[in-house]
């Protein structure tokens, strides 16, 4: 994971060229000055793959840090209050889980094509109720806890309780959350823009598949440095994030570790 991270921030420095530079012929083979060759206008395929990762990373984590903050309001806020609350915002969190994912996904990428910040919005806010369901489980345990029972009897207010006390507690089950929703998050962003409903303003892993596709190299042996390395960079990248989740899952439920 590191390495990819030095890849995103480093990914000026690293690449040979601008990421919308032509520099040379279209569809040349790897060769001395081009590691990875050209795609089909000519640009540098070492140069987008570089510029990828910062793209791809960049509309993960925003979409993970949306979705997070989200489900964290809503379950905190449901778990620890409840009455009316509690069953508005669960019956609105049952509303999204109700909803298949990807065809809404697909759907609204397709109404609101845009940037970077529409792409995430929209991975964003169509993943965070599952989470939603889940924290306020754990917050419904954690207020029976007697330290909590007796913080609220000394007179300590809701908000105080939910951010200095409540929040700790669920600590290692949100970076746990956290890696999870940060690699659907990249995957549903590949999914996208292989599908052509990605952001239309940058180029990530998933836009270099489809215009891979779209220019046939999947038929011809341009495959090899058009397809190979964004497809490889994706998987690496979602394997490296399952062994981090597992490592925190771990902790947050050793039972599972059996």
């Amino acid at each position: 994971m590191v390495f990819f991270l030095l890849l995103a921030v480093f990914a000026p420095v690293l690449a040979p060229h601008e990421p919308d530079e032509i520099v040379g012929q279209s569809f040349q083979s790897p060769n001395g000055e081009h590691l990875l060759g050209t795609n089909d206008i000519g640009q540098d395929v070492l140069t987008e793959l570089l510029y990828g990762a910062r793209y791809s990373i960049a509309i993960g984590f925003l979409a993970m840090a949306i979705s997070v903050v989200i489900a964290l309001t809503f379950g905190i806020i449901s778990g620890w209050c409840g009455g009316w609350l509690d069953s508005i915002l669960m019956k609105i969190t049952t509303f999204f889980l109700t909803i298949p994912y990807l065809p809404l996904v697909i759907l609204l990428a397709a109404l609101l094509k845009g940037g970077l910040i529409t792409t995430a919005l929209i991975l964003g806010v169509t993943s965070w109720a599952e989470m939603a369901k889940v924290v306020r489980s754990q917050v419904l345990k954690i207020k029976k806890q007697e330290y909590i029972q007796t913080i609220q009897a000394m007179g300590a207010k809701d908000g105080y309780v939910m951010t200095r006390h409540i929040l700790p507690e669920l600590l290692s089950f949100i970076a746990y959350h956290m890696i999870i929703r940060f690699k659907s998050s990249i995957l549903a962003e590949s999914s996208l823009s292989f599908l052509g409903l990605g952001s239309a303003v940058v180029k990530s892993w998933g836009s270099m598949l489809y215009y891979a596709q779209a220019k046939n190299a999947f038929l011809t042996a341009s495959w090899r440095w058009l397809v190979l390395p964004p497809g490889f960079m994706i998987v690496a990248l979602i394997f490296s994030l399952m062994l981090i989740g597992y490592s925190i899952e771990g902790k947050v439920n050793p039972g599972r570790e059996a």
